[in-house]
């Protein structure tokens, strides 16, 4: 009698000492991830009922620490036998009591490894994005295989098909399995997505399966977005959301932590804003972000939300981030409305909140004369006249700030050269098919002059090739020959830069062998 008494306190002493232990999930894992994680669990003869149940014990402590729900991890179970079946999908549980009950009443299949055939299932079905399992769209996937490596058959080829649709693939094998095989098959890196481990031992890699899960889920649940100067937007999952409560927020400069605090440090587990020189805002339950304001620029911040609720117990998760450098007007100075003798410059940002007035500094380079003009703090542009045609001009905008500091930036700019066009253009008979062309221009930065010619059909068409020629500066007529009775002939000046406009005329022989030419 008494030795049942002390076997029941002991059950009863081991029965709290795990309960205990369940409810004190670790604060890392809370809150941290969000994804799909199938379990492919062999089941089949070759696995003991020792070795099944010590497989289903180490699910059941690996996976306890996890948040499970719809914006949380997701848990399947895929059994492998003569025919695998889907123990339970990633809608079924959405609580800890929920998975750890379905993990204790799993019974083994027995019968063949037949593993093809569950990879198979996995890919067309359970890891199937948007299937009738329920695996959730642009979320991480993951499969987590274990086996007691004996007989795995062929699972190379729909192991590296799984990884190619971006499935991470993670492999326990409690046997002697093919190291090279399993090799293959895994997500690298092979050091924490492959283990070997005895029956008896599999507690010894809880902990780094569960980081390895957790490093491929981890979810960005706290993000900071449109930082600026002296602002920045704070985003966040609403895990509030259905619940009666609000999120507090506190926010300020982040203190220097040691190597140590930043190791420990991650996302939803960073230590909380602290001190007295923090901020604090509240928001309801049903929002999801919050703009942080009147902030120093170039300064590292950390931000802590905190979900208030009186019916769940929630994580605070925490955030740094830097605000931008403080930005003296003006960052960049443009160029438009180029022409010979002037061009639009413009600057920015403007600032009138800081910049007093902008001043504009221009001079040809080499050692022209320095020019001045002074705009007023809402103007970003100005347009600068009477400069030299075809030069290089030095343009500095710089801005004086209320503050006191100046800030300048220089450009350089070419104005364009003077392309005047063609003066005159005649075309004089010269037999029944050639024809005298002559021309007037100006010489000032003349390079040459390209001719082309064609000729013309009915109605104005093409009934010839185009022909072209480019004749020197101190050419001021050619004659061409073998003409179609219509042609069309253009003389344009070309400059250094460019073709200026040139002029074109019709030429037209008879059977008289007249020649007539208009402009055109």
């Amino acid at each position: 009698m008494k030795g049942r008494i002390v076997f029941t306190c002991m059950l009863v002493c081991v029965f709290l000492w795990s309960s205990s232990g369940q409810n004190s999930a670790p604060e890392a894992v809370l809150n941290c991830c969000e994804g799909d994680v199938l379990f492919l669990l062999d089941s089949s003869g070759s696995v003991s009922s020792y070795d099944y149940s010590r497989m289903l014990g180490f699910l059941s402590e690996l996976l306890l620490p996890f948040s499970l729900g719809e914006d949380q991890v997701r848990v399947s179970l895929l059994q492998v036998g003569t025919q695998p079946r889907l123990e339970f999908g990633f809608d079924s549980h959405n609580s800890q009591t929920g998975l750890q009950g379905a993990l204790g009443n799993t019974k083994p299949l027995r019968g063949d490894t037949n593993t093809e055939e569950a990879l198979r299932m996995a890919k067309d079905w359970v890891l199937k994005p948007g299937g009738g399992a329920g695996a959730r769209e642009e979320l991480p996937r993951v499969l987590v295989w274990l086996t007691d490596g004996v007989k795995p058959g062929d699972v190379i080829g729909p192991m590296e098909k799984l990884r190619e649709e971006g499935v991470a693939v993670l492999v326990i094998s409690t046997g002697h399995g093919n190291y090279q095989v399993l090799r293959q098959v895994v997500t690298p890196p092979v050091e924490s997505h492959l283990y070997f481990v005895d029956i008896d031992d599999m507690s010894i890699i809880t902990e780094d399966l569960r980081d390895a899960i957790i490093e491929i889920l981890r979810a960005e649940r706290l993000q900071v977005r449109d930082v600026s100067t002296d602002s920045a937007m704070l985003q966040w999952r609403p895990v509030l959301a259905g619940l009666t409560g609000y999120y507090e927020i506190r926010f300020g400069p982040a203190p220097s932590l040691g190597v140590s605090e930043r190791e420990a440090s991650g996302p939803g587990t960073s230590p909380s804003t602290s001190g007295s020189h923090y901020q604090r805002l509240t928001r309801p339950g049903d929002s999801s972000m919050a703009r942080l304001m009147d902030l120093k620029p170039d300064t590292t911040y950390m931000a802590t939300l905190t979900p208030k609720s009186n019916l769940q117990v929630l994580n605070p998760l925490s955030v740094t981030f830097t605000t931008k450098p403080e930005v003296l007007s003006p960052t960049v100075v443009t160029v438009s409305e180029s022409g010979a003798n002037g061009v639009r410059v413009s600057w920015g940002p403007l600032q009138p909140e800081s910049v007093q007035s902008f001043q504009v500094e221009y001079m040809a380079l080499p050692g022209g004369k320095l020019h001045m003009t002074t705009v007023g703090q809402g103007q970003n542009s100005t347009l600068l006249t009477n400069l030299q045609p075809d030069t290089q001009y030095l343009v500095t905008v710089s801005a004086r700030h209320s503050s006191g500091r100046e800030r300048a930036m220089s450009v350089k700019v070419c104005t364009e050269e003077v392309r005047p066009a063609l003066a005159d253009l005649q075309l004089t008979t010269v037999g029944s098919d050639s024809v005298q062309v002559d021309w007037k221009a100006s010489v000032d930065g003349l390079r040459g002059y390209w001719l082309t010619w064609e000729g013309q059909g009915i109605h104005g068409s093409t009934a010839a090739p185009r022909s072209s020629l480019y004749l020197p500066s101190n050419s001021l007529s050619t004659r061409l020959t073998h003409l179609p009775p219509a042609t069309r002939v253009c003389v344009s000046p070309v400059y250094r830069t460019a073709r200026g406009e040139g002029l074109c005329c019709m030429a037209q022989f008879h059977s008289d062998a007249s020649v007539w030419g208009h402009r055109s």
